[in-house]
């Protein structure tokens, strides 16, 4: 594949593979909760990442092992979308 300056090569990502999620919230506790109910039914890892300047925001880092890009995007939405969940990456 030849690129220019407007191509943007995509990484190939090989499935399955250990994925993480920056979860973005108000409040740690529902963050926690959040994860629990969206990771369920997987084995995942959890750990509290930063607190903003003021404090306003924390985010959550949530890993677990995804199996497709169908899997991973379903992940994204489900925190995307959910109540407590200001921002996810």
């Amino acid at each position: 594949m030849i690129l220019d300056d407007k191509t943007i090569d995509k990484p190939k990502i090989e499935y399955p593979c250990d994925w993480g999620f920056k979860i973005i919230g108000t409040d740690k506790d529902k963050l926690e909760a959040c994860i629990s109910d969206i990771m369920a039914h997987r084995d995942y890892k959890c750990r509290e990442g930063n607190v903003s300047s003021k404090g306003k925001f924390i985010s959550m880092n949530a890993n677990c092992e995804v199996c497709s890009q169908e899997e991973r995007d379903e992940l994204f939405k489900a925190f995307r979308d959910h109540c407590y969940v200001k921002m996810v990456i």
